[in-house]
């Protein structure tokens, strides 16, 4: 369903990880990077390589979204109250297409955006087709009477790699409802995430 299909793999083997934690990845296989000089490329990283590196694994893992989109979240998170890295965090989980995914209403952030962008999703009850809408906590989230029957939907919810977190609540099937900001520490990443070094990169 996902355009991004084998794009998405090979940004698994660019950073060395599996960072969706899906059983079909590659790096489940071959760990070291694609292309034909791939299994070469060892050489020690720069501080900026890996601040950079940090920033594109977590800009990844939430669907590959825009340059333009990610800095504007680093930005918001920078003029929030606390740790800026934390902030981070808290407001790409608050994005429309990640609770979807967090709800298991898909089988990947790819595919959860996708039925955001179909009108397949309501929030408090009114149809959104715009993955990038921050949820607040309270606010319902649910899938039109279509999506449920989707053979995608049931895959999705059917999986065993990953489980519902605490912060969404779900209310029946096919509902849940946005309970709280998660911490870092609360986000269930197949990988470890580095959202200080994401900060270090922005604010060189």
């Amino acid at each position: 369903m996902s355009k991004r299909s084998s794009a998405k793999y090979k940004l698994d083997r660019r950073m060395g990880e599996n960072i969706w934690g899906r059983p079909k990845s590659p790096v489940n296989k071959r760990e070291y990077g694609p292309g034909q000089h791939g299994q070469r490329r060892k050489g020690k990283m720069s501080d900026f390589g890996i601040q950079l590196r940090a920033k594109q694994k977590l800009k990844g893992y939430y669907g590959d979204i825009t340059e333009k989109q990610f800095k504007r979240s680093y930005e918001d998170a920078s003029k929030m109250k606390g740790d800026t890295g934390q902030n981070l965090i808290g407001l790409l989980e608050m994005r429309l297409d990640m609770i979807v995914y967090r709800a298991k209403f898909a089988p990947t952030i790819f595919a959860a955006r996708q039925l955001v962008n179909h009108g397949h999703v309501k929030v408090n009850g009114e149809k959104c087709n715009i993955g990038s809408r921050r949820i607040k906590p309270g606010e319902t989230v649910e899938l039109g009477s279509k999506a449920q029957e989707m053979a995608l939907v049931m895959e999705a919810q059917s999986l065993a790699e990953r489980d519902i977190p605490d912060y969404v609540a779900p209310d029946g099937a096919s509902k849940i409802t946005f309970t709280r900001v998660p911490t870092l520490d609360e986000v269930p990443y197949p990988v470890k995430m580095e959202p200080n070094l994401v900060v270090e990169f922005y604010s060189r």
